[in-house]
């Protein structure tokens, strides 16, 4: 290629402006994230979370979201309305800049918001942008203004269609559906979400209606004891250490910072941290704060009471690790100018408040225990049992260390390794029993495919305290091959030693688990799930964990074969190769077992990289992941039985 013609494809007119929201509709996974069900849904959250700030300006105290009949959504608050007078600037009513400016609102102003979620500006504008068509109605001042708009763009002046003593903001909207995948909103993800919202924000009501398909469900979320309730709803099937909460709630340097946490008699911890509503998921500043100021308290109380009772010859140093087993907590800031990592917000960056939730942390838990100190003496032995199991726990991993030097005679002997050495392009097949195991070996590819298989159910890790679960042969066998170490942590006190998880020292980048398509197979799956959610999310965090999809029917017409994965894609195969053919008799297959493929079949339904289907591991929701892992692996018979009740009729393909 000349450089005339270079000139000529790339020149100022190549240079394309975007004006208004055409930018989102251009690449909207820049302001929400994905265009699947997760961007969906993303939709609603920014309009609630305008009129959440209303409330926590103190000027709403109720909002209704409502799935209409003809798949919009409406949202309603009784605040301040959106201002509708004529911007200075744009010419305009400030209604109308709000809905189709990015980088316009109310947020920006200080005098206006105090605290906000959205601060840039980009909430609501993006909604109208990927909207077939969206209409706000806005009650002020005695009247009611409305606006039209469709893909973002305005139909019509604002115009006064009625009077009213009321305030507050109507927002109405139908997803584009040439942008997303689906427009179909689930009830229950926006109702988890705004329970969150209910809780963290006492005594705000919200009401979440549903219309569609001739129903009226209706659910008010409205909780007077704030984070105390949230505490309680998230640890109701857990058998608590202690029926009193622990909460503080105090303002420090204009940060005002809310907690609840109180312990259980389980082995892992689940605390959620929030921003302005936020959660952020991925933790920051606040989370550090909490995490320091919680070891900080614990030990001073514990040496100050003289309850730390080691026997003899026995060390024991508590470690924040140790604390915080069996803790469940809710911390949740306030924060003015809060400083995020992206558009996502899941990290805070202010470094000043992490010595303010400290000190306000720190302060509160050390009264309590005074005031309670029973409750401390139970939290403390908790610890200390902790500590003795993390010391055996420490032992186990230097065992697991010791195998883990990436000489071939230290890797499992029932592993059959990969010739490829570089992590990029290896992938670890977890593969339930040794039958399936065998012909996963045979039909691999040796170059880049590992197989591990696993005999029996591997321990269950909601219930298992660590030096437990490390002396387990199937965990120890996924250590060793991992390569990566296990546990341990850099954080406020917990030990850092050779032997721990270190993201960088995988020796595979895919971790595939492979099990039969029947009950046993799912369950032992659950257990492998469990293990690497509680014990190395990491794995899940970095897109490392997939479960592979093996083929449940062989539908065969003499020379021809079709592998189909579900029931409703083998009646559509028979039905298909009927009128192909319609003389030739069709077989039907059905595999309970990969044991039941032969090395050729596995590799070309299941193996294949050009053929397989994996579903990549993710956890959008941590606090709904970690209640149903506990409703389904964790102690309480009676949660898991009412979960068994409630799901039972989505079941299908069960084999028993």
């Amino acid at each position: 290629m000349n450089q005339e013609t270079t000139t000529k494809e790339y020149s100022a007119e190549s240079i394309k402006v975007l004006e208004g929201l055409k930018a989102v509709r251009k690449r909207p996974a820049m302001y929400i994230g994905d265009v699947g069900k997760r961007g969906l849904h993303h939709l609603v959250y920014e309009v609630v979370d305008n009129s959440i700030d209303e409330a926590m300006a103190g000027h709403c105290t109720k909002i209704t979201i409502l799935f209409n009949d003809d798949g919009s959504v409406t949202v309603e608050d009784n605040g301040r309305g959106i201002p509708v007078g004529q911007h200075k600037i744009e010419k305009k009513p400030a209604v109308e800049v709000v809905m189709t400016m990015l980088h316009a609102g109310g947020k920006f102003d200080k005098d206006s918001y105090k605290v906000s979620g959205g601060l840039h500006g980009v909430g609501v504008s993006v909604v109208n942008a990927l909207s077939q068509w969206l209409w706000v109605e806005i009650k002020r001042e005695g009247k009611i203004y409305k606006q039209d708009y469709k893909t973002g763009v305005t139909q019509n002046k604002l115009k006064e269609v009625g009077k009213t003593k009321k305030t507050g903001t109507k927002v109405c909207f139908f997803p584009d559906d040439t942008i997303f995948k689906t427009t179909q909103f689930e009830y229950d993800i926006i109702a988890d979400r705004l329970r969150e919202l209910a809780y963290l924000n006492r005594g705000l009501e919200i009401v979440l209606k549903d219309i569609r398909n001739g129903e009226d469900k209706v659910e008010s979320f409205k909780f007077k004891g704030g984070l105390s309730d949230f505490v309680k709803f998230l640890d109701e099937h857990n058998n608590p250490l202690h029926n009193k909460v622990v909460t503080v709630n105090k303002e420090e340097g204009t940060v005002p910072v809310d907690v609840a946490l109180r312990y259980s008699n389980t082995y892992t911890e689940n605390i959620l941290t929030f921003v302005n509503n936020i959660n952020t998921i991925e933790g920051g500043t606040h989370l550090s704060g909490f995490r320091s100021a919680l070891t900080r308290a614990m030990n001073n109380h514990a040496t100050k009471n003289n309850l730390i009772k080691a026997k003899k010859s026995e060390k024991i140093n508590l470690s924040g690790e140790d604390f915080r087993e069996g803790l469940t907590a809710i911390l949740s800031v306030k924060v003015s100018e809060p400083q995020f990592e992206g558009q996502t917000k899941t990290k805070l960056g202010n470094g000043e408040v992490k010595g303010f939730v400290d000190k306000i942390v720190y302060e509160g838990i050390l009264d309590f225990l005074e005031e309670n100190p029973s409750v401390g003496r139970r939290i403390i032995e908790k610890a200390l049992l902790a500590a003795r199991s993390r010391s055996a726990a420490r032992k186990a991993r230097e065992l697991i260390r010791r195998k883990s030097a990436l000489g071939g005679s230290s890797l499992p002997g029932k592993l059959a390794d990969c010739s490829n050495k570089d992590p990029v392009f290896c992938e670890l097949y977890l593969v339930e029993g040794d039958s399936a195991g065998g012909s996963a070996k045979q039909g691999r590819d040796r170059r880049t495919q590992a197989i591990l298989p696993l005999r029996g159910k591997v321990i269950n890790s909601e219930k298992a305290r660590i030096d437990k679960l490390l002396s387990n042969n199937e965990i120890q066998a996924m250590i060793t091959a991992l390569g990566a170490g296990f546990g341990g942590s850099d954080e406020d006190g917990g030990e850092r030693a050779a032997g721990d998880f270190d993201i960088g020292k995988l020796r595979y980048h895919k971790v595939i688990i492979m099990t039969d398509a029947d009950v046993d197979g799912s369950h032992i799956r659950t257990l492998l799930l469990t293990f690497f959610f509680r014990r190395m999310p990491e794995l899940i965090h970095n897109g490392h964990l997939f479960l592979a999809l093996p083929p449940l029917y062989r539908i065969y017409q003499s020379k021809k074969e079709s592998y189909v994965y579900d029931d409703n894609e083998r009646d559509l195969t028979i039905e298909r190769m009927k009128k192909e053919n319609k003389t030739v008799k069709i077989g039907v297959q059905r595999y309970k077992g990969l044991g039941e493929m032969n090395p050729e079949q596995l590799w070309d339904t299941t193996m294949d990289p050009e053929k397989r289907t994996l579903l990549e591991i993710t956890i959008d929701d941590a606090a709904r992941a970690a209640e149903t892992f506990q409703n389904l692996m964790g102690h309480d018979v009676e949660a898991r039985r009412t979960f068994i009740e409630q799901n039972a009729k989505f079941v299908v393909n069960l084999d028993i």
